[in-house]
């Protein structure tokens, strides 16, 4: 159990179902708390991570350690949350939120933001919609988790995946998503190369079962089904050989937060083509790790798509390129000390 009187920090997670923002958490947490006494506060997460449960909020000490403690909101309902704490139930606490939405928030949102001690804003366009000022700190990612396939062959085989190029498109099933312009343009594109494949591999909820059946028919009505494969959401510990097996990645959202998958794919040395949404314009070199589009210019991702698939020296060198961007760049471990150098901040106010 967690030991509540050498916590400075909690970083709430109260969304039960798998999200991005879970995967940041459980990426972070484990390597904040070797540094300071952090602890998350979710319903599951993995046993490596600091956990404790909510039922402890209420009855923790007023103060932590350091006196004040950190809560590190990254939604709306944990910014409630943290105010009840502090002035419902008089916790110490110095308010700090993680915004990285790309639009207007609004006047709730605005209102719960405005009574902050700190903001941090996950890239520059999330921190141009705030009415504030804001640390921006952009996502990293694990590179020794992240990293090229030994054998990538032996890789395929092991995860039953097909030889020749494969192209993916990983994440949620649903339209913001761009699913259906990945599937769109894979149609396009593949029939001039028939040793190529696309994977889509995600969950559909149940409100998106008729959006994923939508793409298998049109992929049958093709006869492109020995080219497009689809495969369900995988645990997350085997995300990173899946992104590992891949030569080429698809990011197509229409709308995007932040976005971390084209950085998980350029970690394994696979170069990006991705839409101009997110943070996305702040992670891709357009024209050295990969290629941006506007948002649904189809023709733009058949294009480049098919002069990388007939250019696979271009393809390997533009991979190595990536993982060189995300290695000086974008290294998880970049993250975890930009944000604990905040929480001290705080801690010492």
């Amino acid at each position: 159990m967690t030991d509540l009187s050498r916590i400075d920090v909690i970083a709430p997670n109260f969304k039960r179902r798998h999200s991005g923002v879970t995967s940041t958490v459980i990426r972070l947490v484990p390597l904040q708390a070797k540094q300071i006494g952090i602890t998350s506060c979710a319903p599951d997460l993995p046993p490596e991570v600091p956990n404790m449960a909510w039922t402890r909020l209420v009855g923790m000490a007023r103060c932590g350690p350091s006196g004040a403690r950190v809560w590190h909101a990254r939604r709306n309902v944990e910014m409630v949350a943290g105010l009840a704490l502090k002035y419902v139930l008089q916790k110490r606490l110095k308010l700090l939120f993680t915004s990285a939405a790309q639009r207007r928030h609004k006047p709730f949102t605005r209102w719960l933001i405005g009574k902050q001690d700190a903001i941090i804003a996950t890239s520059s366009k999330s921190a141009a919609y705030l009415d504030r000022d804001a640390t921006v700190i952009r996502h990293g990612v694990d590179c020794e988790q992240f990293r090229p396939a030994e054998d990538k062959a032996a890789l395929r085989t092991a995860l039953d995946l097909p030889a020749g190029i494969l192209i993916g498109c990983f994440g949620r099933i649903r339209h913001q998503k761009g699913n259906d312009l990945f599937v769109e343009a894979m149609l396009r594109a593949l029939p001039d190369h028939p040793d190529a494949h696309a994977l889509i591999m995600g969950r559909a909820t149940a409100n998106n079962q008729e959006y994923l059946g939508g793409l298998k028919t049109r992929v049958a009505e093709a006869g492109l089904e020995a080219q497009v494969h689809f495969r369900d959401e995988v645990p997350i510990e085997q995300l990173a050989d899946h992104f590992r097996a891949l030569d080429l990645y698809v990011a197509p959202q229409r709308w995007e937060g932040f976005g971390l998958t084209p950085l998980e794919a350029m970690a394994c040395c696979v170069p990006v083509i991705a839409t101009r949404v997110g943070a996305f314009e702040e992670l891709v070199v357009d024209g050295e790790t990969g290629n941006l589009v506007e948002i649904e210019d189809v023709d733009a991702m058949v294009a480049h798509t098919q002069a990388l698939l007939a250019d696979p020296e271009k393809m390997a060198q533009w991979g190595s390129a990536a993982r060189d961007h995300v290695l000086a760049n974008f290294q998880l471990q970049q993250e975890a000390d930009a944000i604990v150098a905040i929480y001290r901040k705080l801690l010492a106010a």
